[in-house]
């Protein structure tokens, strides 16, 4: 059975520092190094954002940070701008290796639409293109780590499983947001309730 290991948006804008930071975001490159060596297929994810992107509070005068409003129909949280396209903050983070990384996938490149999961677009119908890339190499087994535990790989990890993959998430590389707090805790649940080993 072949593998693959998604390194989910592991970028300076997501690690202390950077626009977005999650705490302790750094501490997941080694892990993620580490790993690398013993899959398959390693594809790493990065949010690649234009400068007016709808999840950018900026963007909604309105608005405050982390409010969530609809976005052509589609619920949409409100984060400081980041990860944009091109900046050194949606560069991956400059300790991560890329030697050993096969394809880099960019997600949330739309204006208007935002995409949490590897796999789809926040309107659940827009693919990303990985199922199809992942199932061309005969890969049945994704392991996922990175940023973040209750959004980013929290939706890549259920599409994934939605997808008919087997999945497994390796909870000490992944760091979460934990907005609302007790969110990773509930992400966590969420994945183990869909059949995703957390290992």
């Amino acid at each position: 059975m072949r593998t693959a290991l998604l390194v989910i948006d592991v970028q300076n804008d997501f690690c202390p520092g950077g626009a977005l930071a999650v705490t302790e975001g750094d501490a997941v490159v080694a892990a993620a190094n580490a790993l690398m060596a013993h899959f398959d297929v390693v594809v790493a994810t990065r949010d690649w954002h234009p400068p007016d992107h709808c999840s950018f509070a900026s963007r909604h005068p309105d608005a405050e940070l982390y409010d969530t409003v609809e976005v052509g129909g589609v619920e949409q949280t409100l984060w400081p701008d980041h990860c944009v396209q091109g900046s050194d903050g949606a560069a991956l983070h400059p300790e991560l290796d890329q030697r050993g990384i096969h394809l880099i996938l960019h997600k949330g490149a739309r204006r208007d639409l935002d995409s949490y999961s590897a796999f789809f677009e926040n309107d659940r119908r827009t693919t990303t293109g990985l199922a199809g890339y992942l199932r061309e190499l005969d890969v049945r087994q994704v392991t996922v780590c990175g940023l973040a535990t209750d959004y980013c790989v929290l939706y890549s990890a259920l599409d994934a499983a939605r997808l008919g993959f087997e999945v497994r998430v390796i909870g000490d590389a992944c760091r979460g947001v934990d907005l609302p707090d007790g969110n990773i805790a509930r992400a966590l649940e969420q994945m183990r309730t869909a059949g995703i080993s957390i290992i």
